[in-house]
């Protein structure tokens, strides 16, 4: 789990009715934070303030949520959360709370009037804790893959976690996976593919949505002691493993969007980052579509429609 890293604790707030939730990742204070968005069709919120060079270098948590761009309004609850216990960016008449997001699209899926908010982004904080319930809850409530041929024949797509370590060095990733392409095991099998073909609409076939209702969203956090320039390049380390596990990745319908947590508790060398995060990202994944749920237009992997 992405909480091996001490300090890292996560929470969701989960609409089992709308079929949308949204996750938040807390981080310790003096967290190194960087990021990478890929793709045509980002959904995010205060991403560029992430890149080496810009002023703000620590970040209090992480946002991933459904709902498409209305649900950028949860970190509103996020912020507020922060806020109210002091933590933040210190700007002389206020203290602002640094809070990247990023969402996906899953409005085809359940109601869609239903999106996460400030209401949602507050209680996933106030339900932060180290131990992360996985599958369809928080950002993947409403999450599908396996899109290339039509939702027709999309599986149901969910939110995983997973960690690596090597001596005293810990590197955990939490991805939420609604992808356009489908998901490879460990030996390139697809394990998470479009269903067959059969002539007929399922029941409970999602209503008609565009090739743009996609994306897979996460957060890498470790415990490593990083400079914002080095958590930018695990950033870019961790989306070469969401393409080599998702096929295709990074397309002009996906908003594929990376976020890195580094807490500085040790020091490691960048090489064994990249190769601990590659490994996490890969098993947080396929942990995120095997774990999840079906709901009606999305079976479950290995589920008859």
């Amino acid at each position: 789990m992405i909480t091996r890293v001490p300090g890292i604790r996560v929470g969701h707030a989960t609409d089992r009715g709308g079929i949308t939730g949204c996750t938040v990742v807390l981080a310790p204070p003096g967290t190194v934070g960087s990021g990478e968005v890929r793709g045509g069709a980002p959904g995010t919120r205060e991403t560029d303030l992430l890149r080496p060079g810009m002023l703000v270098e620590h970040v209090n948590a992480v946002l991933l949520t459904g709902g498409s761009a209305f649900g950028l309004a949860a970190a509103e609850g996020v912020v507020r959360y922060l806020e109210e216990r002091g933590i933040g960016f210190p700007a002389g008449v206020a203290v602002v709370p640094i809070v990247p997001a990023a969402v996906l699209f899953d409005l085809g899926v359940g109601d869609p009037k239903a999106r996460p908010g400030p209401s949602e982004g507050y209680a996933a904080c106030d339900a932060a804790a180290e131990l992360v319930e996985e599958g369809s809850v928080g950002a993947g409530t409403g999450a599908t893959v396996a899109k290339l041929h039509g939702p027709e024949r999309q599986v149901k797509g969910g939110i995983g976690t997973a960690a690596a370590e090597e001596e005293d060095v810990i590197v955990g990733a939490l991805f939420a996976v609604n992808a356009l392409g489908e998901v490879l095991g460990e030996d390139g099998e697809v394990i998470a593919g479009a269903r067959p073909e059969t002539g007929e609409p399922p029941p409970g076939t999602p209503r008609p949505q565009g090739p743009w209702s996609n994306t897979v969203i996460g957060v890498v956090a470790t415990n490593a002691r990083l400079s914002k320039e080095r958590a930018h390049l695990l950033a870019i380390a961790a989306h070469d493993a969401v393409s080599t596990v998702v096929r295709p990745s990074h397309t002009i319908w996906d908003g594929d969007t990376v976020f890195t947590l580094a807490t500085g508790q040790v020091p490691a060398a960048q090489d064994v980052l990249e190769r601990l995060a590659h490994r996490a990202v890969a098993e947080s994944i396929r942990r995120g579509v095997l774990l999840a749920a079906g709901v009606p237009g999305a079976p479950a992997v290995g589920e008859r429609p």
